[in-house]
């Protein structure tokens, strides 16, 4: 048996175990305890600046790096405005601009609508400029290691045949709009069918027609048109054609496809391509003088700068500054017949009073100067000094065909109207298409 002794040393050590063991199981409590705590307790941040010290980046402006711009001339825009707009800060190359002989277009003949070019460095120094003059010449300006040049420069165009149909809707013009066929070619349409198709009252709805004509290309682009080749069209259920044909010295005529001669002494329009913004009338009331007067012309509305024709060979019998007409060129033509054209911005400086001028001859250019509300150009016929309408006036034919070309004229009508079959096929293939099949 234990002794008390014995009994109270074990008592003494079983009571040390029971105290050790509480205080463990309280600390476990206690860790237990503060873990969620230390989970939502909000965290401290310090934020630490230092400054590191980079090397700075030195200078790397590339003055030879180069940029090129396309820009189009605005209405009223001046050499000046044009390159600050391109960001051009070049003194010595606009003072040359300006005061060159060779850039006198640009200084006076800035068009709305045509397009500049330029190239130039990062600090606005200009090194090379391109304007487009008309559809055929650019002036070039550029710096050399001798200073600026300029020159004018003769685009290299390529010639094509289109082919194009149309129908007419309400006008002429409406239904080359549609077809996508430029507003020179329906004038020459017009001209060269005028002696048969009145285009102003015989049109009628459903009329339609098939040209072939030139146009000519730079780099893809068309710059302008030429000559309708051949035209077929049908009015009122009457099919009218006509064959284009040129001698070796450049000039040409219309004929029917047997050689029957279609050319006139006269072309109806002076202008490459117009629409008529103001008839012949007796009464017309008047923009400018607001009353009504007698317009005993037409008007056709054209860009300043629109070349304007001789519409007939004859003899220049005035040309000045006339009145309301502004700038004005008469024409005096066999058989009792002058041609008047007005408000120009200009004349040809091919052209002086009493010169010959052969029909198609350039004489002036499109402007509004003297009454005149807009650019245009003011066109009269006169026959034994009576005004007579221009758009309605019967024309006289040319000579007939000389019998030398006779042979090569008939080959050349072949091949066209060859070609007007086919452009005919397609036209009723793409107005008819062909059924869809079903299964």
């Amino acid at each position: 048996m234990f002794s008390k002794r014995k009994f109270s040393r074990h008592k003494t050590k079983l009571q040390w175990l029971i105290a050790i063991s509480a205080v463990l199981a309280i600390v476990l409590c206690m860790a237990f305890n503060a873990a969620p705590q230390a989970e939502t307790q909000a965290l401290t941040l310090k934020t630490i600046t230092e400054e590191v010290s980079l090397p700075l980046p030195s200078p790397t402006l590339d003055t030879n790096e180069s940029f090129w711009q396309l820009e189009q001339v605005r209405q009223d825009d001046t050499l000046q405005t044009l390159l600050r707009r391109m960001n051009i800060r070049d003194d010595e190359a606009i003072k040359f601009l300006l005061l060159s002989p060779d850039a006198h277009a640009l200084n006076t003949q800035l068009l709305p609508g045509h397009i500049v070019e330029i190239k130039s460095n990062i600090l606005g120094k200009l090194l090379y400029l391109e304007y487009e003059l008309d559809e055929e010449n650019i002036l070039v300006a550029g710096l050399t290691n001798t200073g600026y040049v300029i020159a004018t420069k003769k685009l290299l165009l390529e010639s094509q045949q289109v082919l194009k149909s149309a129908v007419i809707r309400d006008t002429l013009f409406g239904a080359t709009d549609d077809a996508g066929i430029p507003d020179q070619i329906a004038i020459q349409i017009a001209d060269i069918l005028s002696s048969e198709i009145d285009f102003y009252q015989d049109l009628r709805p459903g009329d339609r027609f098939h040209v072939i004509y030139e146009a000519f290309y730079n780099a893809g682009e068309m710059m302008k048109t030429g000559n309708v080749l051949a035209v077929e069209f049908v009015n009122n259920g009457q099919t009218y054609q006509a064959i284009h044909y040129g001698d070796a010295s450049g000039k040409y005529a219309y004929y029917t496809p047997e050689g029957k001669s279609l050319h006139k002494t006269f072309l109806r329009s002076p202008l490459e391509y117009t629409r008529i913004s103001s008839s012949f009338s007796a009464g017309r009331y008047h923009p400018i003088l607001q009353r009504i007067r007698a317009h005993q012309g037409v008007d056709m509305a054209a860009p300043t700068g629109t070349r304007v024709k001789a519409a007939g060979d004859g003899v220049v019998a005035f040309m000045g500054r006339k009145g309301g007409y502004g700038n004005v060129v008469v024409l005096s033509h066999p058989n009792g017949v002058s041609t008047v054209y007005g408000h120009l911005s200009r004349f040809s400086d091919a052209i002086r009073k009493g010169d010959a001028v052969n029909q198609g001859d350039i004489i002036g250019y499109v402007g509004m100067t003297g009454m005149a509300t807009g650019p245009h150009l003011h066109y009269e016929f006169l026959v034994n000094g009576s005004h007579r309408d221009p758009m309605k006036i019967t024309l006289p034919t040319s000579t007939p065909m000389d019998g030398n070309f006779k042979t090569a004229f008939h080959a050349q009508s072949i091949q066209l109207m060859a070609k007007l079959a086919l452009l005919k096929q397609r036209a009723q293939l793409a107005a008819y298409p062909a059924p869809q099949l079903t299964h």
